[in-house]
């Protein structure tokens, strides 16, 4: 593929790799841990994604994904006019064709910050129509030994690793920076796994557990469905694959953690922020956006493990009421435990939609919005715009759903209040944003 020849670049010094290269300024970041650049450098030049570099460098990149579409992907390999804020990455795993797992090792902490501001502030600007100023607040620790669980791949040599960006492929490690003690090293780096498709590996406040999935029948290795026999016949559907098997092969069934003055117990494979500050710097966040009183009436959608609900449900008293609202049974009966010294906290085990927010909130005065990456959607945000809700505070892990679901609560009549956004993923492009939405 002449790449060199489409835009007059010099093209650098071939190798044995299997993707062709091309000289590339860089330009500004984008969402999801790479930069833009151009074909030819020029405006209406290809889109390139290019991951390992930072804005304004000169880099030679190696193309990795080309559908032949109006953008393809790529590997910074080799930087000929580096940035001020690159910087030597700390594991060695890191940087091109390696370990997925992290979009910015190579760069210095408080330029990783900056950049994830900016991409709130586009996404902000190109879904929702709003100009923001975001500052991505760093959370205690540093930027390695944060990850209180890892969910480690299984290579082909039943060694413990994590795969590569946009790959089945495993990178085989010894340890983790990024993991605190007993998840980023520990002997689940030493023996090996057969039969296993991934371990994962948690910790709480007082022991460690680890997990096996194994891949069910009708599953492949890497996720996908395999096919049966007579699966592609015209006329017949493919069988729907079983979930993995899941076994603990060390630990307790519940983990506990701390947060907001209170203790919680979650299951161990389930859900619970990832970096030991998160809980109670989103709780901080919650509270300051919605300020809860006795009396108050609150929604808590997506309530997961009871987090936002238990610490509501003490700030509203008995005078008031929590309704949390969570589709997955594990985490609705971790919930329900977390929540039982508080009668006036109910948890209803239901999928979040807008029957739902209709027949469970109507009377809600404050609202608490913990969506999935995709977020929430037009038919929840719709919902939330027909009760009686003076506020909601909505709990982010991607800031475009974010900014979609922004725009759609601007049509039923909220406004974008205020917006804190923090580093809970150092390393990684990952940001969580709190915001405000007040009726306009």
């Amino acid at each position: 593929m002449a790449y060199a020849s489409m835009n007059g670049s010099d093209p650098a010094p071939q190798s044995d790799s299997d993707g062709p290269r091309i000289t590339l300024t860089v330009g500004p970041v984008a969402h999801g841990g790479h930069c833009v650049a151009r074909i030819g450098d020029v405006a209406d030049g290809r889109v390139v994604f290019v991951r390992h570099a930072l804005p304004g460098e000169r880099v030679v990149a190696e193309i990795t994904e080309d559908t032949g579409g109006r953008f393809c992907r790529a590997d910074a390999v080799e930087i000929v006019q580096p940035s001020p804020r690159r910087v030597a990455a700390p594991c060695p795993h890191a940087g091109a064709g390696r370990c997925g797992g992290c979009d910015w090792q190579h760069v210095e902490e408080s330029a990783q910050r900056e950049l994830k501001a900016e991409v709130v502030r586009e996404q902000l600007r190109r879904l929702a129509g709003l100009e923001r100023e975001v500052l991505v607040e760093p959370l205690p620790g540093g930027l390695l030994g944060w990850r209180t669980r890892t969910q480690y791949a299984v290579g082909s040599d039943d060694r413990l690793g994590l795969r590569r960006h946009r790959s089945h492929e495993v990178e085989r490690l010894d340890w983790c920076p990024l993991g605190v003690a007993g998840v980023g090293d520990g002997d689940q780096f030493v023996a090996p796994w057969p039969g296993a498709a991934a371990v994962e590996v948690a910790v709480g406040i007082d022991a460690r557990a680890v997990i096996v999935h194994s891949a069910a029948r009708g599953r492949t290795e890497g996720g996908g469905q395999g096919r049966a026999a007579g699966d592609g016949r015209r006329g017949r559907r493919a069988p729907r694959p079983q979930p993995d098997r899941i076994e603990r092969v060390e630990g307790p069934a519940r983990l506990h953690h701390r947060a907001g003055g209170r203790q919680f117990r979650v299951s161990a494979g389930g859900f619970w922020q990832i970096h030991p500050d998160a809980p109670d710097t989103f709780l901080d966040a919650v509270l300051e956006a919605l300020s809860p009183g006795p009396g108050d009436r609150v929604l808590d959608l997506y309530s997961g493990a009871g987090l936002f609900s238990a610490v509501l449900g003490d700030r509203v008293g008995p005078s008031g009421a929590v309704v949390a609202v969570e589709g997955d049974a594990q985490a609705a009966a971790d919930a329900a435990l977390n929540v039982r010294d508080l009668p006036w906290v109910r948890v209803v085990r239901r999928r979040v939609d807008a029957r739902a927010i209709e027949e469970l909130g109507a009377e809600s005065e404050l609202i608490v919005l913990d969506p999935p990456r995709s977020g929430a959607g037009t038919d929840v945000i719709g919902a939330l715009g027909a009760g009686a809700a003076r506020a909601v505070a909505y709990v982010a892990c991607d800031p475009a759903a974010l900014a979609r679901d922004v725009a759609t609560a601007r049509e039923h009549g909220w406004e974008l209040t205020s917006l804190r956004a923090f580093d809970a993923f150092p390393m990684t492009h990952h940001v969580e944003c709190v915001a405000l939405l007040t009726r306009d």
